[in-house]
């Protein structure tokens, strides 16, 4: 355990009690050479208990990472032994929560605690005691529990000691999945699994009917048996289809997701990003996703967990209270990518990776499909997730949709203004948008895009 007693403090006693014996001693007062013996016996006593209880003080945490519903409740227990032969007559234990995950805004915070995670102890030699409490997940999110604090010292308070006495678990609170009444987007790339209502390009393998040959009709499409039984040349006409698949590109960055508007609307992003996911996935469909957010489980593996020792050494126990806040630096210039694919476990990826999503003050929107742009799927349909656009943006969306591919874009605002403000120079370059007002519209956004493809 670090020491809380400044050297200045350790000084001053000494250099008090050895003022005490030599007075005593050059005066011949008796008195004050006792009182002098008897302080020091009692300094080391005090010391020699502020050692011994610290270093025999043990914590172990008997719970460890979950993943789990919007809804469900965790447990985190930690037991914590004294492993010594004296009695420890104090000691104090908290189990340390980042102030984000228990903001008190008028939103709820991600998560409620029902149960105590602090008590002071009194433990027995061997003895064994635990502090047991659960957390209530509200949202989505990676969500840190944790570290737990050990802080001793002696009788007297001249010497404290504290620790950090276990490493935290994490929590990951999966995205809600709402089910789609229907969902049927078409790339550009023709000859799929979908019937589109547009024809782009017939598919050769889907025969819808015959009809008599005009002037135009390429030879191929000659249907040489109903020529042969009228004596007239027909033509055989096919349906037009394409691939349904998407990829989710999910525009993360503080510049468009101001803090007005969190953490609703990016809840309300990536409950939508992670139900079209679901819905593809049930389809047997490809998908994927893109995003200049930062994976919370990333920034744990890269910059280490809040309050490990890698921080800095605390002088007292409230930099160590500090140091278990989960970081405010919140820049990634990596992003992330998942290329489309199906299946179970590509699902399972993306919806965890929606779970850990966090704002990034990175590459914007524009600058990751810049950055990306070589990297996106010419097969599946860029589907964008977005809260507000600049014009670096539309026009990165426009010059997408002009070098071939598909775009349609989902505008996450309550304000049907700003929707419209966006919308439009996106209509006027024939890029579909879709309006994503609150949640009971996910539905009514897919469904509307199935009628306007």
């Amino acid at each position: 355990m670090k020491s809380s007693s400044p050297p200045s403090a350790k000084l001053t006693i000494a250099a008090g009690v050895s003022t005490l014996l030599l007075v005593g001693i050059l005066f011949g007062a008796s008195l004050w050479v006792l009182a002098g013996i008897t302080i020091a016996l009692l300094v080391g006593v005090n010391y020699l208990l502020a050692n011994t209880w610290s270093t025999s003080a043990t914590a172990l945490r008997t719970t460890g990472d979950r993943e789990l519903k919007v809804g469900s409740k965790a447990n985190a227990r930690i037991e914590i032994t004294n492993t010594a032969k004296v009695p420890m007559l104090w000691l104090l234990v908290e189990d340390l929560l980042p102030k984000q995950v228990l903001s008190a805004s008028k939103h709820s915070p991600p998560l409620k605690i029902d149960g105590e995670r602090l008590a002071v102890m009194l433990l027995w030699p061997g003895e064994t005691k635990a502090i047991d409490y659960d957390v209530d997940c509200r949202r989505r999110g990676y969500l840190q529990i944790g570290p737990t604090v050990l802080e001793t010292g002696d009788l007297m308070g001249l010497f404290r000691r504290f620790r950090v006495g276990t490493d935290p678990q994490y929590i990951t609170v999966m995205p809600e999945i709402v089910p789609l009444t229907q969902y049927e987007i078409g790339s550009r790339r023709p000859i799929g699994e979908i019937r589109m209502r547009a024809n782009v390009m017939d598919d050769p393998t889907r025969l819808r009917g015959i009809r008599q040959w005009q002037i135009g009709d390429p030879m191929r499409s000659v249907h040489w048996a109903a020529t042969a039984r009228t004596g007239t040349l027909h033509s055989k006409i096919y349906e037009p289809s394409s691939i349904a698949g998407a990829t989710l590109i999910l525009d993360m960055h503080t510049s468009t997701n101001p803090n007005s508007h969190e953490p609703v609307r990016t809840d309300l992003a990536v409950t939508a990003a992670a139900s079209i996911a679901a819905s593809l996935h049930e389809s047997g469909e490809p998908f994927g996703l893109v995003t200049n957010g930062r994976d919370a489980a990333d920034r744990i593996r890269t910059e280490g967990w809040q309050g490990d020792q890698r921080i800095s050494h605390p002088q007292k126990r409230s930099d160590v209270s500090n140091a278990a806040a989960m970081r405010s630096e919140n820049d990634r210039l990596n992003p992330v990518i998942i290329s489309p694919s199906r299946g179970p476990a590509q699902f399972k990826d993306i919806h965890r990776t929606l779970a850990r999503l966090e704002r990034t003050d990175g590459l914007t929107l524009s600058e990751l499909l810049v950055e990306c742009e070589s990297q996106l799927s010419g097969d599946t349909t860029l589907l964008i997730i977005l809260q507000q656009a600049s014009a670096a943006t539309i026009a990165t969306l426009v010059g997408l949709s002009k070098r071939g591919r598909a775009v349609a874009v989902i505008i996450n605002t309550h304000d049907i203004n700003d929707y419209t403000s966006i919308a439009g120079p996106l209509i006027a370059s024939r890029i579909p948008t879709f309006y994503l007002s609150d949640k009971d519209s996910i539905a009514n956004v897919c469904r509307s895009v199935l009628v306007r493809a």
